[in-house]
């Protein structure tokens, strides 16, 4: 199915979960702006709707063999976030948006505790952007409180973690953003080759999905058997798929092209020679032409975290 319903869609909190009452709802817009304001649930639900179809998926998605279900689809509705900035009015200075929850525990620096909410911030271009969204809504409904009820930020493209839950606060700053989860978490560390010899360790922020695919399932259809699978994380242009260790085949995607934010659905027929164990790799390729890596490339095998694991999945079928 194109949507993953509400109950089977994947929760990670990194806090508490707070419980907001919808009638004492507030959302500040404050900090390098000439007009500070503070809205109520009401107050965004009047303003104009907006929906986008987006796959949702955390960043440590296949990370670990044990975690495989970080990911689902759903349509989001709210209103758009870049009009509340212009009507704001963010001053020159401002560069970055910082979207603070509810949600909140104690941290420890340099031994300086501190109580602190969750924080992720974009660039202001990136927080501009007109699909990105204050949400209320989940499939139609309103927003389950796990996913961040009255209301969550939804940013279309991006891992989970952006996805700021139980919204508060938005903030403008003059300076980037150096909070536990763009600091101290959810960076992926690598140790880059360089070309003239050596290495060189990288420190990045997760941020944007990259592209990914994978094989769902086989069925058999007499002699023959039809593959079927998905692909998600950017502008998926294609799908190949390898059977064994033979040549890549392009897989023909049979719905959600013109879904920018979701995931594409993609099949294959397959006449299976030979009876018994039979593995099946699919990778998926953007409009750039940039190609799902493999498991043994360096881009992956130099990386020393878990977060944004998007290798080639190999998937093995017995047929009798």
């Amino acid at each position: 199915e194109w949507i993953t319903p509400n109950d089977q869609f994947f929760t990670v909190s990194h806090y508490n979960r707070p419980v907001v009452r919808p009638e004492e709802y507030r959302l500040e817009i404050t900090g390098l702006v000439r007009h500070p304001k503070i809205y109520t649930l009401s107050d965004l639900k009047r303003r104009p709707r907006q929906e986008v179809v987006f796959t949702l998926e955390c960043a440590g998605n296949h990370g670990f063999d044990w975690f495989t279900g970080g990911i689902g689809t759903a349509k989001w509705t709210g209103t758009p976030l870049a009009p509340l900035l212009q009507e704001a009015g963010f001053r020159p200075e401002g560069i970055e948006v910082v979207f603070f929850g509810a949600d909140a525990g104690e941290e420890e620096v340099r031994n300086v505790k501190m109580h602190q909410q969750f924080s992720r911030s974009l660039s202001l271009s990136d927080a501009m952007r007109p699909e990105v969204l204050l949400c209320y809504e989940m499939n139609g409904e309103s927003l389950p409180h796990e996913h961040g009820f009255p209301v969550r930020l939804i940013v279309p493209g991006w891992y989970g973690v952006a996805n700021v839950k139980w919204l508060s606060r938005i903030e403008v700053m003059e300076t980037r953003w150096a909070g536990r989860f763009m600091t101290r978490d959810y960076v992926t560390i690598r140790e880059e080759s360089r070309s003239g010899g050596g290495t060189l360790w990288t420190q990045k922020v997760v941020g944007r999905a990259r592209i990914k695919s994978i094989a769902a399932r086989v069925i058999s259809r007499g002699e023959r058997y039809h593959i079927e699978g998905a692909a998600w994380g950017g502008a998926i242009d294609q799908v190949e798929v390898r059977i064994d260790d033979g040549r890549w085949v392009p897989a023909t995607i049979t719905s959600g092209r013109d879904r920018e934010f979701a995931w594409k659905f993609w099949s294959l027929e397959w006449t299976a020679t030979t009876p018994g164990e039979h593995t099946i790799t699919s990778r998926a390729i953007d409009r750039e032409g940039n190609i799902q890596p493999a498991a043994d490339d360096s881009f992956l095998t130099q990386k020393h975290t878990y977060w944004e694991s998007n290798g080639q999945i190999t998937r093995r079928i017995r047929i009798s």
